[in-house]
């Protein structure tokens, strides 16, 4: 089995989407292997989201991803990193499939209601990252 890191960001939190967002990546054969809530300092998003360090966005995403609760989530299934991504959607809700995590809870492209490791490397890293 694949294990995958998917974060409920703080804008689904905000409104109670937590639930309805666990279930639906369970209905598609994932299973959660470690969960926390936890609220991220903005040092702690920067680190995280480094790769972005150069992009117009960051400091933004920063703030964002520093404004309330999120969940990391440890999820595992057969190609999960790949998977997870199709079940979550585009980056930008307005070009997310019907059915998708972020078409249902997402309102724009920083408050997409979660983040998905886009691959299997970096799902090794972001895992460690909020799971030792």
């Amino acid at each position: 089995m694949d294990r995958t890191l998917m974060i409920i960001k703080p804008d689904a939190v905000k409104k109670n989407a937590v639930g309805d967002i666990i279930r639906r990546v369970e209905e598609k054969g994932f299973v959660v292997r470690e969960l926390r809530m936890l609220s991220q300092t903005k040092e702690q998003a920067r680190a995280f989201y480094a790769v972005h360090r150069e992009r117009p966005f960051y400091e933004d995403l920063v703030d964002f991803m520093a404004s309330g609760p999120c969940v990391p989530l440890v999820l595992e299934r057969k190609d999960a990193v790949p998977f997870l991504r199709e079940v979550v959607g585009a980056t930008n809700p307005d070009e997310a499939g019907e059915g998708t995590i972020r078409k249902a809870h997402g309102s724009n492209i920083q408050n997409n209601a979660v983040h998905a490791s886009d691959s299997a490397e970096n799902a090794v890293a972001e895992i460690s990252f909020y799971f030792n």
